[in-house]
């Protein structure tokens, strides 16, 4: 029986509105609490769109440049006083359309306007998937990814895979039968052929293993990020990618 992806990224099409949790419209200026800023211990952030209180490695955050330009932080490593959403599409549409990111950096002390890059959301996606391509380059320079259906097929008879990976735009039957072959392993539908092959170095990559391990789980957090901000089109009609699911 399949479960649900962590992250269902059935929002990557929703329109830029204020929305709530629950999808309700919002018509208030977010509070200092709500400001979605670095302040307080722990790893739970509020995103600065929807309100909502998650684990920061499953959000976006953001700093001002040194011109006055709002960049996009990943790592969650630059300086300065940062901001938060969450990984999605529509959360990063909704902060734009209602001036939440230049509201937000006042409140974490920048002076005169902010610039907010065009296709920011897009912006974010690229970066996401180049993150996704790092790792499984590393993986794959290490040993630790296997890529085709029949090396997989033979590797699961051998030893345990970490974590499963499809093509986001390849058949629904090859999707069928690499969930089949997951049994109750992690299965990853997030990044396209064409970013699989360049990442692995290969041509017409379709599946891939990653064995257990930190670069299986650190892909798979990218990969859930990365979901939420996409929708994507394949043969067999739209398609929403899968960033981590079992499959019984």
């Amino acid at each position: 029986m399949t479960q649900p992806p962590l992250t269902p990224s059935n929002d990557a099409a929703t329109p830029p509105d204020a929305l709530t949790a629950t999808g309700e419209a919002v018509e208030r200026d977010i509070s200092e609490e709500e400001a979605g800023l670095d302040d307080g211990p722990g790893p739970i952030r509020r995103c600065i769109a929807t309100g909502e209180r998650l684990d920061r490695a499953a959000m976006i955050r953001y700093v001002v440049g040194p011109n006055g330009e709002l960049v996009p932080d990943l790592k969650a490593v630059l300086p300065g006083r940062g901001f938060w959403t969450c990984a999605s599409r529509s959360a990063v549409e909704t902060a734009i359309a209602r001036k939440l990111f230049v509201k937000a950096a006042a409140r974490a002390g920048h002076q005169g306007p902010l610039t907010v890059p065009a296709g920011l959301a897009d912006l974010i996606e690229a970066l996401l998937v180049q993150r996704c391509q790092g790792l499984l380059g590393l993986a794959r320079r290490a040993g630790e990814v296997v890529a085709g259906f029949d090396k997989i097929d033979s590797h699961l008879r051998k030893a345990p895979a970490g974590l499963l990976l499809g093509a986001s735009d390849g058949a629904r039957d090859g999707k069928r039968k690499l969930r089949a072959l997951a049994g109750s392993v992690m299965c990853c539908e997030v990044l396209t052929s064409a970013e699989l092959s360049l990442a692995l170095g290969r041509e017409n990559v379709i599946h891939a293993a990653f064995k257990p391990g930190r670069l299986a789980e650190q892909f798979l957090g990218e990969a859930t990020r990365l979901a939420g901000f996409r929708l994507l089109v394949t043969a067999d009609g739209p398609d929403l990618p899968r960033a981590g699911a079992r499959t019984e």
